[in-house]
């Protein structure tokens, strides 16, 4: 379903659901990050996605990244927690999604790369090679975030 990113936007359709929601940032040994270009806005972003009944928001993010990248991941750490009331997501269906997000620090433990009907594109970038790669601001952050070493953030 197609989404539209709004970020502090006064323009932004006021939000009328609030869903708990994990992202991963996948680190292998070379010290790669692990993206996909995702197929609703054409942009490059960590796996992630919606929580679901039944699961841990830990658990979340492992069947997020294995569904959208075919990558097995261990959770081993926290980057921080995204809670921006300032940031919605709007959907074609009339939904506004306020951002509650928890982005983990993973490593792979099997699988091999794949796309889903979520992306159209994944693969590994050394840190310095995500500078030049179009993605919406909420993503760069928990990258810069990363990035910086002063997790775990509260945003």
């Amino acid at each position: 379903m197609p989404r539209r990113d709004y970020e502090d936007d006064p323009d932004a359709p006021a939000a009328n659901s609030l869903v708990p929601a994990a992202s991963a940032i996948v680190v292998d040994d070379d010290g790669r990050v692990l993206l996909q270009r995702r197929t609703d806005n054409g942009k490059w972003a960590l796996p992630g996605g919606k929580m679901e009944l039944g699961e841990s928001i830990g658990d979340c993010a492992v069947r997020e990244t294995l569904e959208e990248t075919g990558i097995a991941v261990e959770v081993v750490g926290i980057v921080g927690t995204y809670t921006n009331p300032g940031h919605v997501f709007a959907y074609d269906d009339g939904e506004v999604r306020q951002e509650f997000s928890i982005c983990f620090l993973a490593r792979p433990t099997g699988g091999s790369l794949q796309t889903s009907d979520e992306s159209h594109e994944v693969a590994w970038f050394t840190p310095e090679a995500t500078n030049d790669l179009q993605m919406v601001p909420s993503i760069r952050k928990r990258l810069t975030d990363w990035r910086s070493g002063h997790g775990p953030v509260v945003r």
